[in-house]
């Protein structure tokens, strides 16, 4: 490691430690040039996964973007801070876990579909509403229906994303094996 100081590179490490949650290390060094001490910390080089987009383009996942889709969903409704944020968390450790590299745009939006549905029936059918592109009202009536008929506030479980649009429902849950 280069020294900040004399831009030496010859040093020894005098102390190690783990972070708390063991995603840290900080070492503690010693030029042998000139003495001086610093620090460093190493960390795993994690693989950003990337969202495939409609017209195919590859862009970085953005968990910002996602919020603040999801916020906007639930804007004026009773939805706290904490519930989006347990929803963002929830599906980012969803996609690191099923997914290596790529991810479907279409894919993230049936889950923040699945997510919404179940925690809120106006934030949801808002997300849907958006996401689907719906052009006209009877595809927004299509959706609507299931959540009228069910009366529950949208706490149907897990299973997929009904109606019309782009990707009909969740897509079959890939496997690490066979992407």
């Amino acid at each position: 490691m280069r020294c900040p100081y004399c831009k030496s590179n010859n040093d020894k490490v005098i102390d190690s430690r783990t972070s708390g949650d063991a995603a840290v290390i900080r070492r503690r060094r010693e030029c042998l040039e000139c003495g001086r001490r610093f620090t460093t910390y190493e960390t795993i080089e994690e693989i950003q996964l990337r969202v495939i987009k409609k017209d195919g383009s590859r862009v970085p996942f953005d968990r910002a973007k996602l919020r603040a889709g999801i916020l906007k969903a639930c804007e004026k409704r009773p939805v706290s801070q904490e519930q989006i944020e347990e929803i963002c968390r929830r599906i980012e450790a969803q996609l690191n876990e099923m997914f290596d590299k790529d991810v479907s745009s279409q894919f993230v939006g049936n889950l923040v579909m699945n997510e919404l549905r179940k925690l809120d029936p106006v934030a949801y059918v808002r997300f849907a509403s958006v996401y689907r592109e719906f052009k006209d009202v009877e595809q927004f009536l299509e959706e609507l229906g299931p959540l009228m008929n069910h009366g529950d506030q949208g706490n149907h479980g897990p299973g997929p994303v009904h109606g019309t649009g782009h990707g009909e429902g969740a897509p079959e849950k890939p496997t690490k094996a066979n992407r």
